[in-house]
């Protein structure tokens, strides 16, 4: 297959999976967008109508009679993604999912086995593993540079603007922080976590409180390999979309991303001002467009995925460590 062009179907058209069409019918030269599935009515039609490409759908079932599709981007609501997965793999088509892949261990293992079972790709949506800044740090890392990671941190801070209505209980962990726990991984190669202290609580919106919605948190993480990290995220930030990383490491220290839409500052009578980056898209753009670049590349070339089943499985796992932290006021091993 390596000579020919992948056909990509899209299930779910909202603003990510928007995204990822537009990537799949206008920037890749070896993808094609097929379809669009979306249950919503209209919905798969007006994104296909706007690209020029790719048939629509309101039944997912379809893509799977398809023959022009040989692989799905999943961006539907989180809590389906495993029974996607496993269809995908049923049909005998590749996935990229968006995190989370799954939210238990049982579906995280059952969407990973049926994958393996039926031979095809699955990729997971870390796109931090492929913004310049991380990729630039994690080449330290393999390369001895950064020596041995002794304290770590991630952080994600949400321009804010979310609807309570589509905010669920340990969504912060699940759906937010299961992105820096992944970075966390990426960034202390060949080590895994035992054990997740957490504090989050609601101080964005106080009224969602007894509901369970935490929208600010703090996790601390432990190493098998010893090292120490910390993880933090709010659902709002006043200055735009915030996302950071560093490493410390016994050969130095690396950090990444500092949020700024360009490089230029503008000093005046008000001091010096910096404009910030508002959304994830803006910040990440060429992340988003690596990802799906490398999930075409190994379904032509019949390799791995880049970024695995078994890695959402194990960010997965410290989030619910997370939340089961935060439910308790104890710390709380990481489950294998």
């Amino acid at each position: 297959m390596a000579s020919e062009t992948v056909g990509v179907a899209l299930i779910g058209s909202g603003r990510m999976g928007a995204f990822h069409a537009e990537t799949l019918a206008l920037r890749l030269p070896h993808a094609r967008l097929a379809a669009v599935a979306d249950p919503a009515p209209g919905a798969a039609e007006r994104l296909t109508s706007a690209l020029g490409a790719g048939r629509a759908y309101t039944d997912v079932a379809q893509l799977w009679a398809d023959p022009d599709v040989d692989a799905v981007v999943i961006a539907a609501p989180a809590r389906s993604h495993a029974d996607l997965v496993v269809a995908a793999a049923a049909a005998g088509r590749h996935a990229l999912c968006e995190k989370p892949m799954a939210v238990t261990l049982p579906d995280a293992d059952r969407a990973i086995d049926a994958a393996r079972s039926a031979g095809v790709v699955l990729q997971v949506g870390f796109n931090r593993r492929f913004a310049a800044d991380w990729r630039a740090a994690r080449a330290l890392l393999d390369a001895g540079t950064l020596g041995t990671p002794r304290l770590l941190r991630s952080l994600t801070r949400d321009p804010g603007g979310f609807d309570p209505a589509r905010v669920l209980p340990d969504t912060i962990f699940l759906e937010t922080l299961i992105h820096d726990f992944d970075t966390l991984r990426f960034l202390n190669p060949g080590a895994e976590a035992v054990e997740v202290s957490a504090a989050a609580d609601a101080l964005v919106e106080p009224a969602w409180r007894d509901r369970g919605l935490l929208d600010t948190a703090v996790v601390t993480v432990r190493f098998d390999n010893g090292a120490m990290a910390v993880a933090e995220a709010c659902f709002e930030a006043a200055y735009g979309y915030d996302v950071r990383g560093e490493v410390l490491g016994s050969g130095g220290m690396a950090t990444m991303g500092d949020g700024r839409r360009s490089g230029m500052a503008f000093s005046g009578p008000a001091g010096r001002l910096v404009e910030t980056v508002r959304g994830d898209q803006e910040l990440f753009p060429d992340a988003y467009t690596a990802e799906l670049a490398a999930f075409v590349d190994a379904v032509r070339a019949g390799q791995p995925a880049p970024v695995t089943g078994e890695d959402a499985r194990a960010a997965l796992a410290i989030a619910l460590a997370a939340a089961e932290s935060v439910r308790t006021g104890r710390p709380a091993r990481v489950e294998k």
